[in-house]
């Protein structure tokens, strides 16, 4: 499994960091690190950037929020950097954090550094020569939605989390805070879009309960054991984590997980979801439900939502694109996500199947 393991690239134009002013800080910072420092960049992701910082013999992560990205609750490097603190001693699949800097002299925004986690990360396209048995897709599968199951159970208060959970409905505030950083964001007019936003204002449920959710579970956040992919020895990508109702985070891995019958959206989707012998979307959700005895019978709706805070997110980063805010050129089609996102979101309203 070598040839999966998840490799940094060369930087991306526009995104360089000053590594002398972050060498002098971090040494300066954190006195057990000496040696060479050298940066790379993980190519994944639309959002916060990840750089593969080595100094000496130590591999590091170091995460940032975009650059001209307007929307700075989106990318709170504390607050994840506080999360993960707080995490990783009862949760090691959470990455275990190593310092934050708020001093924006030193990069020009907060960042935070945290200790790698070394395994394959299963990404949209199939790797060549890659192949399990049903069997195996089926336990890989599972193993995904156990690890979901099991951070929801834990004990939020306990390791000092409870104040992420904010008063009122944390359903209704979801619906309408993504229908406003839509229209904060909007460049075209796409019906789909705003039907879907329609629907889900006037179908939110009540909150089933509260849990610690991630917001963004998925197979591309999380880092498999090179020795058997059934065992998560990492989850990444925490800056959306919060206190919530616990169908949400699981309707937001539903929107992600693509089934053999499905059209393309353009997203790109983890090829593990489509091999023979995994679960379809409904089957993941009544796995959870007997994983956890919570209700999934009102799927359609968290799924639906999915799809539409998914396009938000898409839109969000093509904005800053449309702007002149990004120079990165994956972004310049992505306004036909949004569309493609819409249409597979009225899709399920009018089929009624996840």
């Amino acid at each position: 499994m070598d040839h999966m393991m998840d490799e940094p690239k060369p930087i991306r134009e526009g995104e360089e960091l000053d590594l002398a002013t972050l060498e002098t800080y971090l040494k300066d910072t954190v006195k057990e690190l000496s040696g060479a420092v050298s940066l790379k960049q993980f190519p994944g992701g639309f959002s916060n950037l990840t750089y593969s910082l080595t100094v000496g013999d130590r591999d590091l992560i170091l995460r940032r929020p975009p650059f001209g990205s307007k929307v700075k609750s989106a990318h709170d490097m504390g607050r994840e950097y506080r999360v993960l603190h707080a995490l990783h001693p009862v949760y090691p699949a959470a990455p275990r954090p190593l310092l934050l800097c708020n001093d924006t002299d030193v990069m020009g925004c907060p960042f935070y550094v945290m200790e790698r986690i070394k395994g394959v990360i299963l990404r949209g396209k199939k790797p060549a020569g890659f192949s399990t048995s049903p069997e195996e897709t089926g336990v890989i599968c599972k193993s995904l939605i156990k690890n979901l199951a099991d951070l929801h159970a834990i004990d939020y208060e306990k390791i000092g989390l409870g104040d992420l959970r904010k008063e009122g409905s944390y359903v209704q505030r979801q619906v309408e805070g993504w229908i406003k950083r839509y229209g904060d964001s909007q460049t075209d007019e796409i019906a789909a879009i705003d039907e879907v936003a329609k629907w889900c204002h006037a179908h939110m449920p009540a909150d089933s309960e509260a849990a610690l959710i991630h917001n963004d579970y998925k197979f591309d956040n999380v880092v498999l054991a090179a020795d058997d992919l059934s065992r998560i020895i990492g989850v990444l990508d925490w800056e959306m984590c919060t206190i919530g109702d616990p169908l949400m985070d699981l309707g937001t891995s539903l929107g992600y997980w693509m089934e053999p019958r499905d059209t393309t959206i353009g997203v790109v989707q983890c090829f593990m979801t489509t091999e023979p012998g995994a679960p379809t979307r409904a089957e993941v959700a009544d796995h959870y439900a007997a994983l956890t005895g919570r209700n999934v019978s009102n799927m359609q709706f968290y799924y639906v939502f999915a799809l539409y805070k998914l396009a938000v997110i898409v839109q969000q980063i093509y904005f800053r694109y449309k702007k002149g805010l990004t120079k990165d050129e994956r972004f310049a089609p992505l306004i036909f996500m949004v569309g493609a996102l819409g249409a597979t979101g009225l899709n399920c309203i009018e089929s009624g199947e996840i």
